[in-house]
Formats: structure tokens, C-alpha cells, sequence
């Protein structure tokens, strides 16, 4: 293997623009968390995001960038020992260019782009005017949520071998959201958080599933919550289902099916649109429920999870975090979900405080995955230390 040594490394992002958010979805926090664990390497590597698009960097993105700089591939193209793609895909003049000066490019996938492309051939939902299959990289690193689903499709078309990563998560970006929320974003118990409330103890049910494809959709976790709501309609105060506003507005299977439900005839449950995590869970939730199929690792689950917040979900990669179910068993997410009731608050702190634990080893400043990290670096290079 090479010898292992500091590198300038490049986490591309796609800035769409000039004020954009870190909440519009997950890739920006995907780049920083990256970015965070090769900052924590005792190697001393030197990073920065690299905007892949023609938006000017005015200096007010929401994040510091003195500790993580945000250049333009034209000011950075000549300083980069690494390129790892992640949120902006660059050219084939500009993959030449990196190539011919030696220059490393590593395809990071952390999105289902098998599902995200037949759905797009499928349904016509336009993804692209062209299709740039890049067949240069000199490595293809996948998180393990899509290795089932996207490895292959990524491997053959580009030409080389996928590999599994392990996933990245730092609480860095919801501290930032939270810190004027009420108890830093962290839930509490109602009957100390709102004590002049009387159905205090009535739980409020959120679902946030971004219902764009079948991976991450609602219908399931609403099911959940009228198996419960069936069984002890007085526990529940109100469901909200967000990012579902058009669903009930204009689909009439999506109505047609959720005007058979109690918890909807009841007046219960509200679907809502788009919202951004932290403030939604701080101001209207004391329970999630999520379900899905193929991602079975996101950032979602330890965004809610981290700050104490019951979640019932399915995902068998954090199974120890949350209340688990199996696969697609309702009934078995809808004993969860009246456990979490029932019972959540006798211990709330021992249970943020265990969810912490476990998601230890998922963190960017994890020593583990520092080092897996450096090994996939030094490994980039063991070639041309042969040659």
C-alpha cells in the first residue's frame, strides 16, 4: 500500500442558490459530515467543498465557512490530490483535465440513483436533458442503504468495482438549527414543556416521509397510527402527515384510501406540506413514525433520535436506536407505536441518552471510521506506489 500522508481533498456540492438552505435535502450536510471526518484525521488532511455550478459564492451559506471553505472548481482544480464527487457532478473536460495532472476522482454515492433513474424512465420524470455517464473514476464508494439497490447499476455503467462505505453523521447541523429552539430542540415531555395544556398527556404523531418515490412514503406509517388510534383512541392527540398536501389534494386513490381510516375520520390527522425537521419535531411532535424500503440508514432517523424523540421505524441497519419493527408488519409498528405512548416518558433522559450512545458509531469524529476512511484514501494511490 502507499505510504499514508496529508491530501488535499475536494467534496463536491451543486449550489443551486446564492442563500440556499442545508435543509432543502441531505447532500450539503452529507459534504460537511465528510468533510468533518477527513478534518479529524490525524493525518492532517486539508479539505474543501467545491461548487460544482456557475452560482456565485456571496459568503452567506449557512454554514462557517472559514472551517469549511467553499470554493469554485475553477479556483481549486490545480491544488486537489482528491476529488471526491458527491453533490455536483463535473464534466468530462473537466474529469480530463484532473487526470491528466494525477489527480484522484472518487464517485461517492449516497442516493438510490438506480430507483431515482427507472422512476425517471417510468414515469417521465425528467431528471436530466443528457445522460453523462462518467467512466473515469478511479474509485466508486457507496454507503451501505444503497448497495442493494445501486451497486451494480453504478459498477457496470462506470466501469468499476463498488464499494462499500460506511455512513457518515455528525449532530453539527442540527445543533446549528436548534440552538433558539425551546430546550435546544430536544424533546421533553409535554406536561413540562407545555404545563398549561390539558390533553398534556395525548401524543402527538408526526410522519415525515418525503413521499417523492416509493422508498420513503407515508402510507405505512399512517397505517401504523390507525392500528393505534384503534386501539386507544384517547392517547392520541392529533397526526400530522407532512410533505403530503398534494397527496391530499389531488390524488383520489391517496384520499380514496385515507378516508376509510378512524384516525382521519376523527379529525385527527392533517396532511401538511413541507417543513424543515428540527423546528417541525420541536414544535409539533412528541412521536415519529417512519417507514422504509431500500434506505435503511438516514440522516432523519438520528436528526430525531439524537434529540430524544420517540421513533417507530423499520430500519434494519439502526435497528438499536427508536422502537423497531420488521419489514412491512404493521401490526408489530403499531404495538411500537402504543408502547412508545404508553411508556416513553417514564424514562425520556436514559433514553436520549442511549440513543446518543448508539449512534456513536455512525459520528464523523469516530476513530473507527477515520481510519476506514484514510485506508480508502491510501488505497486510491497503492497503483501508482506500484508502478
Amino acid at each position: 500500500m502507499a505510504q499514508q500522508r496529508a491530501l488535499r481533498i475536494g467534496i463536491t456540492i451543486g449550489i443551486r442558490s446564492e442563500t440556499e438552505g442545508m435543509w432543502v435535502n441531505g447532500i450539503k450536510q452529507n459534504a460537511l459530515y465528510l468533510a468533518k471526518l477527513f478534518q479529524h484525521s490525524p493525518l492532517g488532511h486539508s479539505v474543501a467543498i467545491v461548487n460544482t455550478t456557475s452560482v456565485a459564492l456571496t459568503g452567506v451559506l449557512p454554514w462557517d465557512t472559514a472551517r469549511f471553505p467553499v470554493r469554485q472548481f475553477e479556483d481549486v482544480k490545480d491544488a486537489l490530490d482528491v476529488l471526491i464527487e458527491l453533490g455536483g457532478q463535473i464534466s468530462e473536460e473537466q474529469t480530463r483535465y484532473l487526470k491528466a495532472r494525477g489527480t484522484k476522482l472518487v464517485s461517492y454515492c449516497c442516493g438510490p440513483e438506480y430507483v431515482q433513474m427507472m422512476e425517471a424512465m417510468i414515469f417521465n420524470r425528467r431528471l436530466a436533458d443528457t445522460v453523462f455517464i462518467n467512466q473515469q473514476y478511479d474509485a466508486v464508494w457507496a454507503i451501505p442503504q444503497v448497495m442493494e439497490t445501486t451497486a451494480s447499476f453504478l459498477g457496470t455503467l462506470r466501469r468499476v468495482p463498488v464499494c462499500e462505505v460506511p455512513f457518515v453523521w455528525d449532530p453539527m447541523c442540527l445543533n446549528m438549527r436548534t440552538r433558539d429552539l425551546p430546550f435546544e430542540g430536544e424533546y421533553r415531555p409535554r406536561e413540562i414543556a407545555t404545563p398549561d395544556v390539558a390533553d398534556r398527556t395525548k401524543k402527538r404523531l408526526t410522519v415525515m416521509e418525503p413521499n417523492i418515490d416509493v422508498l420513503k412514503f407515508c402510507l405505512y406509517p399512517l397505517l401504523i397510527a390507525e392500528q393505534a388510534f384503534r386501539s386507544d383512541r384517547d392517547a392520541i392527540a392529533h397526526l400530522h402527515v407532512t410533505n403530503a398536501k398534494h397527496l391530499a389534494r389531488h390524488s383520489p386513490e391517496f384520499i380514496g384510501i385515507a378516508q376509510y381510516l378512524d384516525i382521519v375520520k376523527a379529525g385527527k390527522a392533517s396532511f401538511v406540506g413541507r417543513y424543515e425537521t428540527p423546528q417541525f419535531l420541536s414544535e409539533h411532535t412528541d412521536i415519529v413514525i417512519s417507514h422504509q424500503w431500500g434506505l435503511a440508514l438516514n440522516y432523519f432517523y438520528f436528526d430525531a433520535c439524537w434529540n430524544g424523540f420517540a421513533l417507530v421505524h423499520n430500519a434494519q441497519l439502526c435497528r438499536e436506536i427508536g422502537y423497531y419493527y420488521e419489514g412491512n408488519d404493521v401490526e408489530a409498528g403499531a404495538r411500537q407505536l402504543v408502547h412508545a405512548i404508553r411508556r416513553h416518558d417514564d424514562d425520556w433522559q436514559s433514553y436520549r441518552a442511549k440513543q446518543r450512545k448508539a449512534i456513536v458509531r455512525f459520528l464523523a469524529t469516530n476513530l473507527e471510521l477515520i481510519a476506514r476512511y484514510d485506508e480508502l484514501l491510501e488505497g486510491l494511490f497503492a497503483t501508482d506506489q506500484r508502478e
